[in-house]
């Protein structure tokens, strides 16, 4: 079996990753548990708890044939401040593990970035083109991540690759988490029967990617799809008002009462949408529907 280190994967994505390749490799977790979550793993899953900026993770980096870089700072709130901090993780985190990459042998190392890279759209869809002008420290140190993959793909051969998920949504979500994703935050104040929120008159776009979707892009990339040192997006391609995903949540939970609403966040993109070509030129297609995905969060 091939060895893969997944790092973070106690997390949304990296969780779900675990679930997908145990039974076909012989994977290594890397969790530091900031999240508070305990591991709950296959007992074919090997679990390291350490930080990603250390010896022992260089040490991981170098030992396995594929390398899934999930673990981040993903808070943009947190970012914004203490971007130190968000740097020595996001930034030297990486940096690290690429280091211990290049000593060993691997077969592909995959780097999870984030549509932030791109900020305030130029023209929509955003394909991987768009000129990328980061709005937060969070946006920055994932480009800086991407950027470093990137070179050492060029100036040590590393075959590297990396992506950039739009808003990604899962069961695995935590909507006690203040900064979990809209979705989730609808859901656990429906749950709670009270409205969503909707900051904004609710004309905002977004596009609302399964993280299945995501785990099925990432397992092509480090299977050898793609090209070696190449960036993709991962989304839909389709896009969804937040007011028609308000009222679609409230529509399954039964709930007739008023949305509420409030004045718009601070820096708030107005739309975003994906334009996901490159991917699916090397065999990606999403299928988890946004009602199909909503269906399986609320159980």
């Amino acid at each position: 079996m091939k060895k893969v280190l997944i790092t973070g994967g106690i997390g949304q994505i990296g969780s779900y990753l675990v679930d997908t390749m145990h039974d076909n490799y012989d994977v290594t977790v890397l969790d530091n548990l900031s999240s508070g979550k305990e591991p709950d793993l296959p007992s074919n899953v090997s679990f390291v708890k350490d930080d990603i900026r250390s010896p022992i993770a260089r040490e991981l980096a170098s030992q396995n044939d594929i390398i899934i870089h999930t673990a981040a700072q993903i808070s943009v709130a947190h970012s914004m401040s203490e971007p130190l901090f968000d740097a020595d993780n996001n930034v030297f985190g990486t940096l690290n593990l690429l280091e211990g990459a290049r000593s060993g042998d691997i077969e592909r190392f995959v780097y999870i970035s984030s549509a932030a890279v791109y900020g305030d759209p130029q023209y929509l869809p955003i394909d991987e083109k768009h000129p990328q002008n980061p709005m937060s420290p969070y946006g920055a140190s994932k480009l800086c991540g991407e950027k470093y993959c990137s070179m050492y793909h060029h100036a040590y051969g590393l075959p590297t690759v990396s992506i950039r998920p739009f808003n990604i949504y899962s069961p695995r979500q935590d909507p006690s988490n203040p900064y979990s994703g809209v979705i989730s935050k609808f859901i656990g104040r429906l749950k709670e029967g009270l409205p969503p929120i909707i900051f904004g008159d609710g004309s905002n776009t977004r596009d609302f990617v399964s993280a299945h979707d995501v785990v099925d892009m990432i397992t092509l990339l480090a299977n050898g799809a793609g090209g070696d040192g190449d960036v993709y997006n991962v989304g839909t391609g389709m896009v969804t008002r937040i007011d028609e995903l308000a009222q679609i949540l409230m529509d399954i939970f039964d709930n007739s009462m008023d949305i509420e609403y409030k004045d718009p966040m601070t820096g708030d993109i107005k739309h975003s949408s994906s334009c996901i070509t490159m991917a699916k030129a090397i065999g990606f297609e999403p299928k988890i529907n946004l009602y199909k995905g909503l269906e399986e969060i609320i159980g």
